[in-house]
């Protein structure tokens, strides 16, 4: 077991991690380079490489970490809950994830678009599992007739659709509502009564 991080390297880890998020979310893995993430951190690259040995390593430590937060409103789903009440809380848990974490989903997007080379073994098997549960659950309430008939799986990815939107293309989101809106607040109304109509027996 490795000796415990001192203050100082946890400091500059952290460091290094919000800089190159800001790094890829922009210029993704590709365009992304260890100078420029050392730039943007106010750290040299030698003293980066002693955290972090690759870009690689530092790609995987984000989305290890995105990962386990993007999956968490998911997981709440509570079988046991109201059908309503939970899958709403889930689409404004992802909404407000889009909304605080606008950097993080872009890293995710960028991964996504580029054929998940990092991250395809956790899509195959965690996340296709957690998928396949959750959407057990919304099977469950649908046969029990406690709401509308939808595609299960359809429906957590029309979620995750109208949701991280708001992140990804943040930048035609604004340009096109213009000064004076707030895109999270309009999408979280507009988002709950597309729900309720959807899902209403």
């Amino acid at each position: 077991m490795g000796r415990p991080r001192t203050r100082i390297q946890a400091r500059n880890r952290e460091t290094i991690l919000d800089a190159a998020l800001e790094v890829f979310s922009q210029m993704g893995f590709r365009g992304a380079t260890l100078d420029r993430i050392a730039e943007v951190a106010g750290l040299s690259k030698p003293n980066l490489l002693y955290y972090f040995p690759s870009k690689e390593a530092i790609h995987e430590a984000l989305l290890s970490q995105l990962l386990d937060a993007w999956l968490d409103p998911l997981r709440d789903m509570d079988a046991g809950g109201d059908p309503l009440t939970e899958i709403l809380a889930y689409a404004r848990r992802k909404l407000e994830l889009s909304r605080d974490y606008p950097r993080e989903s872009r890293l995710f997007a960028n991964e996504i678009l580029q054929g998940a080379p990092r991250i395809g073994g956790v899509l195959e098997t965690e996340l296709k599992a957690l998928v396949a549960d959750k959407a057990g659950v919304i099977r469950g309430w649908v046969e029990a007739g406690r709401i509308a008939a939808v595609p299960p799986e359809h429906l957590i990815f029309s979620i995750w659709a109208l949701t991280q939107h708001y992140a990804d293309f943040e930048v035609q989101v604004r340009a096109v509502l213009g000064e004076g809106h707030d895109p999270f607040g309009e999408a979280g109304d507009y988002l709950e009564t597309l729900l309720r109509r959807l899902l209403a027996k």
